[in-house]
């Protein structure tokens, strides 16, 4: 490193302050901007879809909490999403599929049909891992992450075109006749040795939406993707639940605090809504600053 650009990093470091503030994010308002409308929320059960399920419920919407595994922690979701004291809030039902099957995910939209009537939102957030060095990386490891990852957004995405070209745009309920968010990461842009399989299925979702947003613009229909950078989550326990571990992990983000389910819920309930009408084949990332390459911030 430059001589300049030790002294940058130093002054960078005069200016840090030494003990920030825990953050609390505020409650905002909740207002009704997706009354009316039918959400799939897959992966809804736990993490960053709970969040961003409750979110749409707040606002307005009917929603599905997709979810695999155990329904008891998916009903505690809908049970949060119908009481959580917003004026506006609307229902919301559990069902459980594989989104990387065909047949349970063509089940879970018609379910959803037969219950709300149509879907105008889906949020592909269903996603896994399953790490390890490239060498000692499984098939299987490889082919399941991509199933889920990929896949399974792929397939809830082909259904959900389908019923928003059956339907059409509803006049009074939504500008668009759809809209597709996609939950990738900040990993479509920033390598990840070591995880090589995830990495690849959010680069795949990258170009995935973006070739699907081109195609069905002329109906109508919006797809974005959102990229969570490091979001506190029970995934990631490991780093951020010690102040080791989080002081570690403060050296990937410029804004110096974790993300939380609530930033990512906001921004979906804002991106599906009429206020982002002409948003389209746009990756958003909230990531405090991580695909900022912060390991040059002094300079290099």
């Amino acid at each position: 490193m430059s001589t300049a650009a030790t002294m940058n990093s130093a002054r960078i470091r005069d200016l840090m302050p030494d003990d920030l503030p825990e953050v609390v994010l505020p409650r905002c308002e909740v207002r009704p901007i997706l009354k009316g409308q039918k959400a799939i929320v897959t992966g809804a059960s736990s993490g960053i879809g709970r969040a961003i399920a409750v979110g749409l419920c707040a606002a307005g919407a009917d929603v599905v909490v997709n979810y695999i595994g155990d329904g008891a922690p998916a009903e505690e979701v809908v049970h949060e999403a119908t009481h959580c004291g917003c004026a506006s809030r609307g229902r919301a039902i559990a069902i459980r599929a594989d989104v990387s099957d065909e047949k349970q995910v063509t089940d879970m939209f018609r379910r959803t049909i037969e219950e709300f009537g149509t879907v105008d939102i889906l949020v592909n957030n269903a996603g896994m891992q399953q790490d390890a060095p490239l060498e000692q990386m499984t098939l299987a490891q490889w082919n399941r992450v991509i199933s889920v990852n990929l896949t399974g957004q792929f397939l809830c995405a082909r259904e959900a075109v389908k019923e928003f070209k059956r339907r059409g745009v509803r006049a009074g309920v939504s500008a668009s006749a759809g809209k597709i968010i996609c939950v990738s990461s900040v990993h479509e842009v920033i390598p990840w040795a070591g995880h090589v399989n995830y990495a690849a299925s959010k680069g795949g979702v990258m170009l995935m939406m973006k070739s699907i947003a081109q195609e069905v613009a002329p109906w109508r229909i919006r797809v974005n993707s959102i990229c969570p950078g490091a979001i506190r989550t029970p995934i990631n326990r490991a780093a951020w639940e010690t102040s080791d571990a989080y002081n570690d992990l403060m050296r990937l983000i410029p804004y110096k605090r974790i993300g939380e389910t609530d930033d990512i819920a906001r921004l979906a309930t804002w991106l599906a809504s009429d206020e982002a009408d002409y948003i389209t084949g746009a990756s958003l990332f909230v990531d405090g600053g991580m695909t900022l390459y912060p390991g040059f911030e002094a300079g290099g």
